[in-house]
């Protein structure tokens, strides 16, 4: 098979090279041109502008033969981790050749990808570096080589442009929106007509724009707690006081400008406020990515085990003397420290005597940091609701900061009656990684 990954959001003339090249091979080999279709959510973690039906007639009519649907990722995962998915999933199905543009040539990019291949890492791909989303497809092919011992064959073609400039799916329906829901003549010419034609219909039909569930996610966010809030994939702690400090929410600039406060940028924003509209959890996407690791798809440097252990480093590092800056830097090269991190630890509480009457054993509980930066653990009895402020050692409360904020990490809580008093129990990430490192301890 030919396989092509796209959004195509709407189908413009750019893609339809993309097709005919895949096409053009797929002819010769007497073989299908198969579209893997991004649907619910684009690889940029956003509502499509056009529905799943409507892009797949354009990609049809533009001349492929089938269209699979990739589904449930991109309001979950970062492109580092969706890549190494969409192409395992690719190799699986029996996809040979694979077809993408980049104005790069393909040396220079097999040059780009092999350093972060033999890392094992495909986020933070430097912003400098030109089509740096080819790069990591690149990257990742010569990866999962290792699992499949085969790998797409690469056919790159130039980006196609109008009057020097690269085609913009972005620009193309801010222009729409921007002209009244009408197809101006300067995106008309950027776009077959079989694509202009699918639009008007689903325009008619009021099915273009896409929107965000608006209701729900501001609900969400105007009702949640901090401690409930922190259970949302891919919220840190500065997001959540951020999104406290700025409630209530009735439109969703309100809702990017505190995110863009707690230092969020574009694309992340667009996965958390993702995230946040669908009540993705962190256990979730831990389980997720888990899976994919589990199936060798995942590298061991990206894999949570590895999350996890970073955050133990950095924090023992930092308890040393060192910055946190430095530590992380020490962790990417490979050192590892002596110490094996804790997977589950004790912390104390500020508790009033009638609050420690409330409590009982195996009370489930769920962290936060306050709009103070303590870290705070919140807990529900018959009769009332609890907060607290942990105590804990040093390097332990850099450790659960640092949890907090990987974005994905599981937290449990459980109280538990000592001799000394109550105290809650923390559990880092699932039951299966708990007992396996606490045995290894």
């Amino acid at each position: 098979m030919i396989g092509i990954s796209a959004d195509f959001d709407p189908v413009h003339k750019g893609h339809v090279k993309l097709i005919d090249k895949a096409r053009e091979l797929a002819d010769k080999k007497n073989d299908e041109v198969v579209i893997y279709l991004n649907k619910g959510y684009s690889a940029n973690h956003a509502p499509f502008f056009a529905n799943y039906e409507a892009r797949s007639k354009m990609a049809l009519e533009a001349g492929a033969d089938r269209i699979v649907p990739i589904e449930g990722l991109h309001h979950r995962l970062t492109l580092a981790y969706t890549v190494p998915i969409r192409i395992a999933m690719m190799i699986e199905e029996g996809v040979i050749d694979y077809v993408d543009a980049a104005d790069v040539s393909t040396a220079r990019i097999k040059k780009y990808a092999s350093n972060f291949a033999k890392k094992g890492i495909f986020s933070g791909i430097p912003r400098k570096l030109p089509n740096r989303n080819v790069i990591r497809w690149f990257a990742v092919n010569e990866f999962l080589y290792n699992k499949y011992n085969q790998k797409l064959k690469f056919h790159i073609i130039p980006e196609y442009k109008i009057s020097g400039d690269k085609i913009s799916g972005r620009m193309i329906r801010r222009e729409i929106l921007e002209n009244n829901m009408e197809i101006p003549e300067s995106i008309g010419i950027l776009l077959p007509d079989s694509t202009i034609q699918i639009l008007e219909e689903e325009i008619k039909k009021g099915n273009v724009p896409g929107e965000r569930n608006l209701k729900d996610l501001s609900k969400r966010l105007n009702t949640y707690s901090r401690a409930n809030l922190n259970n949302i994939a891919h919220m840190n702690a500065d997001a959540v006081n951020a999104i406290v400090a700025g409630r209530s929410y009735k439109r969703e600039d309100q809702i990017w400008a505190s995110f863009r406060m707690a230092g969020y940028g574009p694309v992340l924003t667009r996965l958390a406020v993702s995230a946040a509209e669908e009540d993705v959890t962190r256990r979730e996407v831990f389980n997720l990515i888990k899976k994919y690791e589990n199936n060798g798809i995942i590298p061991q440097d990206m894999s949570v085990e590895q999350v996890i252990e970073r955050a133990w480093y950095v924090s023992s590092k930092s308890s040393e003397g060192n910055s946190s800056s430095d530590a992380h830097k020490m962790f990417r090269n490979g050192d590892r420290g002596s110490d094996k991190a804790l997977y589950s630890f004790d912390a104390g509480m500020h508790l009033r005597s009638f609050e420690a009457e409330s409590l009982k054993s195996g009370l489930e509980t769920l962290f936060y940091v306050d709009k103070n930066e303590r870290l705070c653990c919140e807990m529900r009895t018959e009769d009332r609701k609890i907060k607290s402020p942990l105590k804990l050692p040093a390097q332990q409360v850099t450790y659960l900061r640092l949890l907090i904020d990987s974005h994905f990490i599981p937290l449990r809580g459980e109280i538990i009656e000592k001799e000394e008093g109550w105290r809650v129990r923390i559990f880092v990430g699932d039951e299966g990684l708990i007992n396996d490192n606490m045995t290894k301890n």
